[in-house]
């Protein structure tokens, strides 16, 4: 085989796997359902963190029926790939999320600003967390912390808006399937 034949079947099969790769790559094959981790979700407010890929999965438990723990927690993944972590604390007392008790959830920690129910709220680069009154019958207060896996990557500032507006819808839900009455 001559060199410029070699060289000609080097480029086909190059331009043919090219082809066959584009054809398959991209794109959620994935539905996101309409609620998870004992809470109605927001596809929309998820959205900016869904990455590309065939299944999603909820691994963890729920948020609110929690029994006896004080805690809930649950994950929601892509292709076994975490992508949103979430976790509620039923608590006694309202904690301040920018308290140097609480500086080591957050990277660039600021205050949420004008939150649409009592509380408050911090959000850092992939981390955002309200604390709230509940007033309901398995807890006082709740803290909700909602956090971003690593490979979430794009815009600091607009995740940053993301996470905060994500976080601010789920707060609600939650108290609501709790029972919370403030």
């Amino acid at each position: 085989m001559s060199t410029n034949t070699r060289r000609l079947a080097a480029a086909l099969l190059a331009g043919g796997l090219a082809v066959s790769l584009t054809g398959c790559g991209g794109g959620r094959a994935y539905t996101v359902p309409d609620a998870a981790c004992g809470v109605p979700l927001n596809e929309k407010k998820l959205d900016p963190f869904l990455v590309d890929g065939k299944t999603f999965k909820v691994v963890g438990d729920s948020l609110v029926d929690t029994g006896k723990k004080s805690q809930g927690r649950c994950d929601l993944s892509v292709d076994d790939w975490l992508v949103v972590s979430f976790e509620v604390n039923k608590v006694d007392k309202l904690y301040d999320p920018l308290a140097e008790s609480e500086s080591f959830r957050f990277v660039h920690p600021a205050k949420v600003e004008d939150l649409p129910f009592p509380g408050l709220g911090a959000v850092g680069d992939r981390t955002a967390m309200i604390s709230t009154k509940c007033a309901g019958p398995g807890a006082d207060y709740l803290v909700t912390e909602v956090r971003l896996s690593t490979k979430i990557e794009g815009d600091v500032a607009e995740r940053r808006k993301n996470i905060e507006t994500l976080t601010v819808d789920l707060v609600p839900k939650v108290k609501k399937a709790l029972g919370c009455t403030v």
